[in-house]
C-alpha cells in the first residue's frame, strides 16, 4: 500500500471539521473509500478521494459497483491504486477525479 497517501479517520474527520463517527458512517454508506493495514484494526483513507475538503462525487458510484461485484475494501484500494495502461499512464483513481466515472466503474467490474 502507498501508505504516504492514507489518512488515519481522526486526521480527516478533523480536516473535514466533522465528527469521528460520521467517518465511519460515511465508510459504511459507501461516501468514502478506505482500506486497512495488514493485522491493523484501524481504517485509513485515501487522500486522492478529497477535493476541496469533500468527498468526490462519484465515490458512492464507485463504491456501489464494487459491493455489487462482492469487491471488498482492499481490493477496491488495490484496483483504485493500479496504474492505467501497459506504460503505466496515471493511476485509476485520477480517472476519478478527472470525472471519468463511467470507466472507473467498469474497471471496478472486471475486478
Amino acid at each position: 500500500m502507498r501508505s504516504d497517501s492514507l489518512l488515519p479517520a481522526t486526521w480527516l474527520a478533523e480536516r473535514l471539521a466533522i465528527d469521528p463517527g460520521r467517518i465511519e458512517a460515511m465508510r459504511r454508506d459507501g461516501e468514502l473509500i478506505a482500506t486497512r493495514e495488514p493485522g491493523s484494526t484501524d481504517w485509513l483513507y485515501p487522500s486522492w478521494q478529497l477535493e476541496n475538503g469533500a468527498p468526490l462525487t462519484g465515490i458512492q458510484r464507485i463504491t456501489r459497483a464494487a459491493r455489487e461485484a462482492n469487491i471488498d475494501a482492499s481490493h477496491l484500494y488495490i484496483i483504485l491504486n493500479a496504474r492505467r495502461g501497459l506504460n503505466g499512464a496515471g493511476y485509476v483513481y485520477e480517472l476519478l477525479r478527472a470525472g471519468r466515472d463511467d470507466e472507473v466503474v467498469e474497471l471496478v467490474r472486471a475486478g
